[in-house]
C-alpha cells in the first residue's frame, strides 16, 4: 500500500473517532438509552446518524459528479435469509453491548475495559463468520 494512501486512511480513521467522542456515541450508555424507546429514550444517536448520511450522500454525490464513480448493481435479491440472520445478530449484540464496531475500536484505542472484552469476541464473531459461513463474499 503506498504512503499516501496509508495516511489518508489514518487521517480519516482519526476524523471518525474524533468524531465519535465528540458526539458521545463512545459512551454504551448513550447507545442504550436510544434503544430503551420505552423508557428514559435518549434521540442522540438519532441525530448522529441523521449526519452521518447526509454527509455521506453528498460525498456519494461528489464522486458521482466529478469522478464518475459507478456502483456495482446489486443482484436480482439483495435481501436473503443470510442478510437478515447476520443483521439480527448484529442488532442484538449491538443492543446487549452498547457498541458497534465503530465506538468499539475507539473505546479499544482508549483502553476502556468493556471494549477490551468486547472487541477480541466482535473478532472472533467475524472470523467465525467468514469461516463457517462465507460471510466475505
Amino acid at each position: 500500500m503506498k504512503a499516501g494512501k496509508l495516511v489518508l486512511f489514518l487521517a480519516a480513521g482519526g476524523l471518525f473517532g474524533t468524531g465519535l467522542a465528540v458526539s458521545g456515541m463512545t459512551d454504551p450508555a448513550r447507545v442504550i438509552g436510544f434503544l430503551d424507546v420505552f423508557g428514559a429514550w435518549d434521540p442522540a444517536l438519532l441525530f448522529v446518524m441523521a449526519g452521518a448520511v447526509g454527509v455521506y450522500g453528498l460525498g456519494m454525490v461528489i464522486l458521482r459528479r466529478f469522478d464518475g464513480l459507478k456502483l456495482p448493481s446489486a443482484g436480482s435479491s439483495p435481501i436473503d435469509y443470510r442478510l437478515v440472520i447476520g443483521s439480527a445478530i448484529f442488532g442484538v449484540g449491538w443492543g446487549l453491548g452498547g457498541f458497534c464496531p465503530g465506538p468499539a475500536l475507539a473505546n479499544l484505542g482508549a483502553l476502556r475495559i468493556e471494549a477490551l472484552f468486547f472487541v477480541p469476541a466482535m473478532a472472533i464473531g467475524m472470523l467465525l463468520a467468514q469461516r463457517f459461513f462465507g460471510a466475505d463474499r
